[in-house]
């Protein structure tokens, strides 16, 4: 609509331009066109003229002889008794010449001293013959005998004649009315567009502005100019780099094995006095990743959880904001549908919003006993394309599985319990993780430390429900963080895991076969455990791509990235020792880690202050081809190690 407006602004604005250079062209044409009235010629060069086309000369004219020094004849006088002066017409004329004469002198007086007497003048009549005008000649007619019809008359060519004359004189008077007929017709039309643009281009009112600026189309409109400015300005291309000037080399192997800041995600409007409860990254756009928040107690007008989404190309403020009525402890960004985020909250609701949508989900669970009644630490989305459910766990032992089109209540619910606890059979869900390509069979870590396998459904040799026999156990405290070895390359290794606790150590694991479930109690140790930690190890996670190296994260704001294929050795005979260790946000507890899954270049850390950091890792993300066998002997080296400890 703004695009039309502006259009037929421009085009009353063209129209307006154009009558005016029409109006201008027209006041030219009649400035070179127009002539001047011709200057009066003087009587004398008249009278010489028309003397010269009669044939007299100049003194045979009745004006030259003065009238006004002439007087009349005395009555006594024969000359001029009774004769008046002729007529101009006729064909005679009369010459005037007289004497004066005086006895006396024309200026003195007499002797007397009395006046003198008036001159006596004596006129002589000539008569002149003279032709005064040219009769036309007599049209001279000629007959045949032979053809007794009549003879065309050769008259001489005359001028136009009255009647064209006055036709000509009309078609003129017409001409001229139709042009200042359209003269005053463009210029209404010129005021009339004046009128126009002067009302589409005025100045608004103060309540006009302010009823435009509150307008949500207006609202909506600048949010999405202004991001896209500003992720224009936020481009760090260097614009003035010389290609010509070579780089240079650093050949230090430490440059190599460092990580570089990539931006911090914080806006206080937004994220004041809130922590980060979870992470993750956008499957489908690499540049987007998500962080969840809890409450601030500082702002009691404003939502409890919040989640943001984040673009590496927009630093300044989050790209879409969502709003929970309760504090959301766990976010994912669906991998099926680019468009949706998941979130669990403290309530125990899942909240499903919509980027195409505005800041209040789209779908969550009722509050009832039939889904969550405690909070969701821990969700996935485990299947395919065409048939996929989010998994979700809670505190109270409760794994639920949802259809995203339908959280009016759970496609099935799996409740969690172990007979062998001491004050209550639940078993309190704090991680969750499925391997690669397995929907059914799942690994959760607990509050008491230890980890279970659970089955989704019956199967053969195992039921459904919690493995109470298989015990994982290594940890004294509560599991953070678990998560699977990724299936890529020439090699399988979906059968480790890692894990976090609260008791400052990370852990790795070799399942056991699913297919075999123990018939009676038996625990499974971990293959090794990393105690490099100085505080509560709140997250792990493997690298999407490089099959031996994986980080973590603790409440000092350490982010250790770990290599196994470095130095095995070494981690069995000493103390192991992270390839790269990183104070992240001046000393700030960091809740969660998320590796960028294409690249695996970047990492994304939450902290407790509210800030999402993101880090390059440079050229260590990217494996050589050997790695996967190297991590083959190295786990053989890590077991080899493990099972003389245990002895």
């Amino acid at each position: 609509m703004q695009d039309a407006r502006r259009a037929d602004i421009q085009a009353k604005k063209s129209k307006l331009e154009e009558l005016r250079k029409l109006r201008k062209a027209r006041e030219d044409s009649k400035k070179t066109s127009g002539t001047s009235s011709p200057a009066p010629v003087p009587r004398k060069e008249v009278d010489a003229i028309v003397d010269g086309i009669l044939g007299r000369g100049p003194g045979s004219r009745l004006s030259d002889v003065g009238a006004g020094d002439a007087s009349p004849s005395r009555p006594s006088t024969p000359a001029t008794s009774g004769f008046p002066f002729p007529p101009l017409l006729g064909r005679c004329s009369l010459g005037v010449s007289g004497s004066r004469t005086s006895d006396a002198s024309s200026d003195g007086l007499a002797a007397d001293g009395n006046v003198p007497p008036p001159p006596q003048i004596t006129l002589d009549l000539v008569e002149v013959e003279q032709e005064l005008f040219e009769l036309p000649q007599k049209q001279r007619v000629i007959y045949n005998k032979g053809t007794q019809t009549k003879a065309e008359v050769a008259t001489e060519p005359i001028g136009p004649s009255e009647y064209d004359i006055r036709q000509q004189i009309l078609q003129e008077q017409e001409a001229e009315r139709e042009r200042i007929r359209l003269e005053t017709e463009l210029e209404e039309q010129a005021h009339r567009l004046d009128k126009e643009i002067e009302n589409e281009i005025r100045v608004l009112t103060e309540e006009e502005r302010l009823s435009i600026f509150i307008a949500p189309d207006f609202l909506d409109f600048v949010e999405q100019s202004s991001k896209i400015i500003q992720r224009a300005l936020s481009d760090g291309y260097d614009y003035t780099r010389d290609y010509s000037i070579g780089a240079e080399v650093n050949s230090d192997d430490i440059e190599g094995k460092r990580v570089k800041c990539v931006c911090v995600f914080s806006d206080d409007r937004v994220t004041k006095n809130r922590s980060i409860t979870d992470v993750d990254w956008s499957q489908k756009y690499p540049e987007l990743s998500v962080a969840s928040y809890n409450k601030n107690p500082a702002a009691l007008n404003e939502p409890d959880g919040i989640v943001t989404v984040w673009n590496l190309h927009l630093v300044e403020r989050p790209e879409f904001v969502f709003h929970s009525q309760s504090d959301v402890l766990s976010v994912s960004f669906s991998p099926f549908h680019p468009n949706l985020v998941f979130g669990g909250s403290y309530s125990g609701q899942i909240l499903l919003w919509d980027t195409r949508s505005k800041h209040l989900p789209i779908l969550k669970t009722p509050l009832s006993a039939a889904g969550h009644t405690h909070p969701v630490y821990t969700m996935q989305m485990v299947g395919t394309q065409n048939a996929h459910n989010l998994i979700t766990g809670s505190t109270d032992g409760m794994v639920c599985s949802w259809l995203i089109d339908m959280l009016a209540q759970p496609q099935e619910t799996l409740e969690l319990v172990h007979t062998g606890h001491n004050k209550t059979d639940e078993v309190s869900v704090t991680a969750l993780n499925f391997p690669d390509n397995e929907a059914t069979t799942f690994w959760v870590g607990t509050e008491e430390g230890n980890v279970y396998q659970a089955n989704r459904y019956d199967r053969a040799g195992a039921k459904a429900g919690l493995n109470q026999y298989d015990v994982y156990k290594g940890h004294a405290g509560p599991v953070t963080g678990l998560d699977f070895h990724p299936s890529v390359g020439p090699v399988d290794f979906s059968d480790l895991f890692l894990t976090s606790s609260v008791d400052w150590t990370t852990k790795l694991w070799r399942t056991k076969s699913a297919a075999k479930p123990s018939t009676s109690a038996h625990t499974i140790s971990p293959l090794y455990s990393f105690e490099e930690a100085d505080d509560y190890v709140y997250d792990v996670k493997w690298h999407p791509s490089h099959p031996a190296m994986f980080g973590s994260v603790d409440g000092s704001g350490r982010f250790d990235l770990w290599n196994l294929n470095a130095d095995a050795e070494v981690f069995v005979a000493d103390t192991a020792i992270p390839l790269v260790s990183t104070m992240i946000g001046g000393g700030k507890a960091i809740n969660k880690l998320a590796w960028e899954g294409k690249e695996g270049r970047r990492v994304g850390l939450g902290t407790s202050d509210g800030k999402f950091h993101v880090y390059d890792i440079g050229d260590m993300a990217t494996p050589r081809e050997s790695e996967w066998i190297d991590l083959q002997r190295s786990l053989a080296t890590l077991e080899l190690g493990a099972n003389r400890k245990n002895r």
